[in-house]
């Protein structure tokens, strides 16, 4: 939306990507709640073979466009990643404080700086850098060993993040894919790369859990769809900062529903890092309207 999105569409979108995070905080809650009892790799298989039946009808009326799959290779590459990120998060998140869980995913758009640096060899301003840094220092903070026991769920979630910022960029590299594509090979790819790992340690059911396990597929699969509708409509400048609301939402239910009380150091580390992560959505934001202004001048409109 090169022109801006308006005042209705951009309030249309906000309202889907309140639906989003609503339905991912289900979709958490329930890991958060039942986790602990599965193995991750299960977890996952689980979300994924239910996210993959789910699409199905749409796999079916869109199958002429899967004739033909460029770099497959990338593809399967970010599914690998996409597995260790949400493994990662699933083991993370059934064993750690949801607002702390939430406050390390927001992290990514800062990792997101070095590694696109790193890896894409683009270039990054002084201020990015130094928007980075300071929320490398929230998650320090918030991280830090009198706040959060150094456990292997601590380095589950670190993992989650670095994965999920890789298959970011990864996906950038894909950027013209038909989406049929991307979320075959993201829901099927996921079913099938944590099959073997899942079936091989199956923890048995218990009936009673199987609808709230399958409940995680639904609200996730529901979910991404409220996200892609959200960014279609709306300006990215005005929904990055309302995306911070999940850090309240996830805060208010860890404290209804699971009786946690968010750390000193937790809330300090978020502040810094909702700061950092904003000036970089403005950042971000700001370029992409220069460079639109930019082509349009140049295009002579």
């Amino acid at each position: 939306m090169s022109g801006g999105a308006s005042a209705k569409d951009n309030l249309r979108a906000g309202l889907w990507l309140m639906a989003d995070m609503g339905l991912n905080i289900w979709a958490i809650s329930i890991v958060k709640a039942l986790g602990a009892g599965y193995p991750a790799w299960q977890l996952v298989f689980l979300r994924a073979l239910t996210g993959f039946v789910l699409i199905l009808p749409w796999l079916a009326r869109q199958r002429h466009v899967l004739a033909r799959i460029d770099r497959p290779g990338l593809h399967l590459f970010r599914v690998a990643l996409s597995a260790v990120a949400l493994t990662g998060g699933f083991y993370a998140v059934a064993h750690l404080p949801l607002a702390f869980y939430m406050t390390m995913n927001f992290t990514r758009p800062v990792v997101l700086v070095a590694l696109s640096a790193l890896i894409l060899r683009e270039a990054v301003s002084g201020s990015r850098w130094l928007a980075a840094a300071l929320g490398l220092v929230g998650a320090f903070i918030a991280a830090s060993p009198g706040n959060v026991p150094w456990t292997p769920a601590l380095l589950a979630a670190l993992a989650a993040v670095l994965a999920g910022t890789g298959a970011i960029i990864v996906t950038r590299q894909l950027k013209g894919t038909p989406p049929v594509v991307m979320m075959l090979f993201y829901t099927g790819g996921l079913a099938l790369i944590t099959a073997w790992p899942a079936l091989t340690g199956w923890q048995m059911v218990d009936a009673a859990h199987w609808p709230f396990l399958l409940a995680v597929g639904v609200f996730s699969q529901a979910a991404q769809f409220c996200f892609l509708r959200a960014h279609w409509l709306g300006d990215a400048g005005f929904l990055g900062p309302l995306g911070y609301a999940s850090l309240i939402l996830s805060g208010a239910v860890g404290y209804l529903f699971f009786g946690e009380v968010p750390s000193l150091n937790t809330v300090v580390g978020a502040a810094i890092i909702v700061a950092a992560t904003g000036f970089l959505t403005y950042r971000t934001a700001r370029t992409a309207r220069t460079a639109g202004v930019r082509n349009h001048a140049a295009s002579g409109g």
